[in-house]
C-alpha cells in the first residue's frame, strides 16, 4: 500500500512535490475509501484512491513520471543512462532529461518513497546530482539515501555509510552480518561507487538480500506505473509463444461484454513466427472462426478497456498500486465510476488495492465519489512555469475560498475556485489567422 511519494527538480517540478495518500486529518465522510493496515507495532491508514486535475502542460504527467523514472532507477541500481531501454518515459532511462531546465547551477534530484509491505513499513529515499539540464560530461553522483524499516533507520548514505541497530531487523540479515558488522560496514564503505545505489548492490548483496527483494519486488510487481495510458499493450504472461495458437481469455470477454462489446470475443494469437502475441478479435466468415487483428476491427474505447482490465484485476486480486496516466480516455465515464467504486468497496476490494490516474473529465470531481483528500491538483505558474502538487482537503473550509461538505465541486472547479484551471478560447487566434466572419461570408 503506498503512502506517499516525493520529488523534486524532476521537470516541471523544481521544488519538492508531496503526492499523499494518507488520509488528510479531520476529513469526514466516505469512510470506505480509507484503508488500514498494521506495519510492526503501528496500525497504518491509507487511501485507496485518488485523481488528478489540471490543465494541459501543468505537470500532471510529470508526477507519473517521476514514480516510473524513480521505478527504473531502482531496478537498473545506478543513476546511469540505460540506452537501450525504448520506453514512452524518456527521462527513465536518459536522465538527463530529468533536471528543471530552468535552474542554471546543478540542484539534487530526490525521489522519496513510503509503502506498506508484507507487515513492513518501509521509507527509501534517495538524492543525487545530475548537473543541469541535458549537461554533457557531469560527473553524476549520489548524495544521499537513506532506508528506514517500521521507523528503524536500517542505512543512510551522505560522505559515508552509517546503520542503524542490526538487532531491530535481526530476522532479516544473515547471522554473519551480526557477527562481523564492522568488518562488513567497512568493507562497505570501501566499495561505494558514486553512481550506483547501495539498496540494490552493496546491502544487497553483503547484508539483506531478503529485505531489498520485498523492497524491490513490490516496486515491480505491486507498484504498477503506466506512464503512458494510450500506449498499453497488456497481454497475459501465461501465453505460449507458438504460432497459430489462439488463447481466449473467458474472465476479459466477460467483462468486454458488460463494457460493451457483444458480438465476437476477442482473443491473444500469434499469427506468424516474426510476430508477437496480439489481440485479436475472433470472427466467424463462412462458418468458420478467424482472428483478426483488433485494432483493425474494434473501437480504440474497447481496445484502450481490454487492456487496461487485466491491471484492474491483477491490483484487485494482488493488493497492488495501480497509477496510470489519463486512465479514462476514450472509455466511457460510467464504466470508470464503477471501477473507482470496486476499489471503494472494501468488501470487494479486500487486498487493500489502490487506484491513481489523472484527467480533464469533471465528472469526477463528486462529494459523493471521492474524498477531498482523493482529489489532487497540479498548476502551473505562467511567469517561472514551475509546478505545483496540492489536494482538495488543503482548502481550509471556513474562509471564503474554502471548500464546504456540501460544495458542488464541478462547479466550483470551472468558476476557477480551487486553481489548476486555464480558460481557454480560440476565437480571436482563428480570427485573425482566418479573417472575421463576416469576412468569410462575402
Amino acid at each position: 500500500m503506498l503512502l506517499e511519494f516525493k520529488s523534486a527538480n524532476y521537470k516541471s517540478f523544481k521544488d519538492e512535490f508531496v503526492f499523499s495518500l494518507i488520509p488528510a486529518p479531520k476529513q469526514k465522510g466516505l469512510d470506505y475509501s480509507v484503508m488500514k493496515t498494521r506495519a510492526g507495532k503501528k496500525v497504518y491508514r491509507g487511501l485507496c484512491s485518488a485523481v488528478i486535475y489540471g490543465p494541459n502542460a501543468s505537470g500532471k504527467t510529470n508526477i507519473i513520471g517521476a514514480m516510473d523514472t524513480f521505478k527504473a532507477i531502482v531496478r537498473r541500481g545506478n543513476i546511469r543512462n540505460d540506452a537501450d531501454e525504448k520506453i514512452p518515459n524518456a527521462a527513465s532511462s536518459f536522465l538527463g532529461l530529468i533536471p528543471n531546465l530552468t535552474v542554471k547551477i546543478s540542484k539534487p534530484v530526490e525521489f522519496s518513497i513510503s509503502f506498506i509491505e508484507k507487515g513492513l513499513h518501509v521509507e527509501y529515499s534517495l538524492s543525487f546530482d545530475l548537473g543541469t539540464f541535458l549537461a554533457k560530461d557531469h560527473k553524476r553522483k549520489i548524495l544521499s539515501e537513506t532506508l528506514k524499516v517500521n521507523s528503524n533507520m536500517i542505512f543512510t548514505r551522505a560522505k559515508g555509510l552509517e546503520f542503524g541497530s542490526f538487532k531491530a531487523m535481526q530476522n532479516f540479515y544473515a547471522n554473519a552480518v551480526e557477527h562481523n558488522a564492522n568488518v562488513a560496514i567497512d568493507l562497505a564503505n570501501s566499495n561505494l561507487e558514486d553512481e550506483e545505489l547501495f539498496l540494490t548492490n552493496g546491502f544487497k548483496v553483503m547484508f539483506s538480500s531478503k529485505l531489498v527483494n520485498i523492497i524491490t519486488d513490490w516496486l515491480e510487481k505491486k507498484f504498477i506505473v503506466v506512464y503512458s495510458g494510450n500506449l498499453i499493450r497488456l497481454l497475459p504472461h501465461y501465453i505460449e509463444p507458438q504460432k497459430n495458437y489462439v488463447y481466449i481469455d473467458k474472465t476479459l470477454n466477460n467483462a468486454i461484454k458488460l463494457f460493451g462489446l457483444n458480438s465476437n470475443e476477442l482473443v491473444y494469437y500469434k499469427e506468424n513466427d516474426n510476430n508477437g502475441v496480439g489481440l485479436y478479435s475472433l470472427l466467424e466468415n463462412d462458418n468458420e472462426k478467424k482472428p483478426i487483428p483488433a485494432d483493425l476491427f474494434e473501437s480504440y474505447g474497447t481496445l484502450r478497456f481490454a487492456n487496461l482490465y487485466p491491471m484492474v484485476l491483477h491490483a484487485l486480486q494482488t493488493g497492488s498500486t495501480l497509477v496510470v496516466d489519463e486512465f479514462d480516455a476514450s472509455i466511457h465515464p460510467m464504466a470508470i465510476m464503477s471501477i473507482i467504486n470496486i476499489f471503494h468497496n472494501d468488501e470487494i476490494n479486500v487486498n487493500h488495492a489502490q487506484l491513481v490516474f489523472n484527467t480533464h473529465n469533471p465528472i469526477f470531481l463528486n462529494a459523493n465519489l471521492y474524498r477531498r483528500d482523493e482529489i489532487k491538483f497540479v498548476e502551473r505558474n505562467d511567469e517561472d512555469h514551475y509546478s505545483t502538487h496540492y489536494s482538495l482537503s488543503d482548502f481550509k473550509t471556513a474562509s471564503k475560498s474554502g471548500v464546504r461538505k456540501n460544495d458542488i465541486y464541478m462547479k466550483n472547479y470551472f468558476l476557477e475556485r480551487y486553481g489548476a484551471f486555464k480558460d481557454i478560447d480560440f476565437t480571436p487566434f482563428f480570427e485573425k489567422l482566418i479573417g472575421s466572419s463576416k469576412g468569410c461570408r462575402s
